[in-house]
């Protein structure tokens, strides 16, 4: 990755993953409108992209701070497991994620 530019094979080093895998997840991607490639095959991601990545970050933002301070798991596990569970979560228990942390939250706020 240079000056902020990736390309699918920097993704592939980086993280340990095949090409063809990376390949079939850029095509993915592209398919869904959430990434450009251009003729160098550098990656952008498109408005949509954005807003999809924001919100996958902030899925696992809330995931991890619930497994900590709700379930008390120790940060590193919350991590790992926060990551797997903000692809696959349900539209209903993440929002009830959200009102249980926001519940704790009014509570802890009150003098």
């Amino acid at each position: 990755m240079n000056q902020g530019l990736v390309r699918s094979i920097d993704i592939a080093q980086k993280f340990g993953y095949s090409r063809p895998s990376i390949s079939v997840a850029m095509k993915n991607l592209k398919e869904n409108h959430y990434i450009i490639m251009d003729d160098d095959k550098v990656i952008k991601l498109t408005d949509l992209g954005e807003e999809k990545a924001r919100n996958v970050f902030q899925k696992y933002f809330l995931i991890e701070r619930f497994l900590i301070l709700v379930l008390q798991v120790d940060e590193k596990t919350a991590s790992q497991d926060a990551c797997k569970m903000e692809h696959r979560i349900s539209d209903e228990t993440f929002k009830q994620m959200q009102l249980t942390l926001t519940k704790m939250t009014e509570v802890n706020q009150k003098p």
